[in-house]
């Protein structure tokens, strides 16, 4: 009896080491490896609005983009033809900009923005879509930018009055390997309030855009955004009422060639800065306003290996 007691005892104790020992094992099993989304969209630019992508930390890029007028004027008749759709019109809109990464998270950058217009912006990575022990469903980047009118202008002298500041929320997610999205809600500040019924220095809109990879090299981009305030019955200095249109809608597509990246849209404006794409926008998608243009995307890596 006694031998099997001791027997029954040390089956108990042993299984109860074994049952200890478990959670021990389960404790060692490794954590899951974290695994960010990565090509989320393929440039800083999606087509007009920035994306969460920022070039890599010590790269310098290169970006310069026209806006040609329209492809159809109502009443031009021929001389639509003559002017080859808007690209042999004589009238383009050229943004020139220089970009830099000094480090993972934030980017500068200065631009040339035409029509005498200067602009100089940040933009921060706040959070990165990823997996693992972290599990995070978005990207999301801050973008603010400033832009000064540096025109003559008499009835303008004060130099705090040319300035206008755009200020974006970037939230993008990467659906799936061909498919992404992003939402932008924008807020735009001039420092002079425009004349007109319920006037207001402050301009708000919501955009919405995405990118759908038709194979490595080639993608295809949309983008729209509705203004919500500030368009309709404005009023000039010298008393002619001003109504602009608040939707702006383009496509495009982008061709990768490894050394430069080519960007080709049409879309519903003909200016190139986002202050006036967003507030100041005199293109209608009602009479057909379309316009063609394109971005060539260049990179520099600075930092050396």
């Amino acid at each position: 009896m006694k031998k099997i007691l001791s027997l029954l005892a040390f089956c108990l104790g042993f299984s109860a080491l074994v049952m200890a020992q478990e959670p021990a094992a389960a404790e060692t099993k490794e954590a899951p490896v974290q695994k960010f989304a990565r090509a989320t969209f393929n440039s800083t630019k999606l087509i007009n609005m920035q994306t969460t992508e920022i070039v890599s930390p010590g790269a310098l890029q290169f970006m310069i983009s026209h806006h040609f007028s329209n492809l159809w004027n109502k009443g031009a008749g021929k001389q639509n033809i003559g002017q080859l759709f808007g690209l042999n019109s004589g009238v383009a809109h050229t943004y020139l900009s220089f970009d830099y990464s000094p480090t993972t998270w934030a980017n500068v950058g200065l631009a040339a923005a035409g029509s005498s217009k200067y602009e100089g912006w940040v933009k921060f990575r706040l959070l990165r879509q990823q997996t693992g022990k972290k599990n995070i469903p978005v990207s999301v980047a801050l973008y603010s930018m400033a832009n000064v009118n540096t025109a003559a202008d008499p009835d303008n002298e004060f130099a705090g009055n040319r300035f206008a500041f755009v200020n974006q929320l970037l939230i993008a997610r990467k659906m799936s390997d061909k498919f992404s999205l992003q939402l932008m809600p924008t807020w735009i500040h001039f420092n002079v309030v425009p004349y007109g019924i319920n006037n207001s220095n402050e301009v708000f809109s919501m955009g919405i855009g995405g990118k759908y990879k038709v194979k490595s090299n080639l993608n295809v981009t949309f983008e729209y955004a509705r203004q919500f305030n500030m368009y309709e019955n404005l009023i000039t200095k010298n008393g002619a009422i001003i109504s602009y249109k608040p939707d702006l809608l383009s496509a495009g597509i982008e061709i990768n060639t490894g050394a430069h990246l080519f960007q080709f849209y049409i879309g519903s404006t003909t200016d190139a800065s986002n202050v006036d794409q967003l507030a100041r926008n005199n293109s209608s998608i009602k009479d057909g306003n379309f316009a063609f243009g394109f971005t060539i995307n260049r990179s520099l890596n600075l930092k050396k290996d």
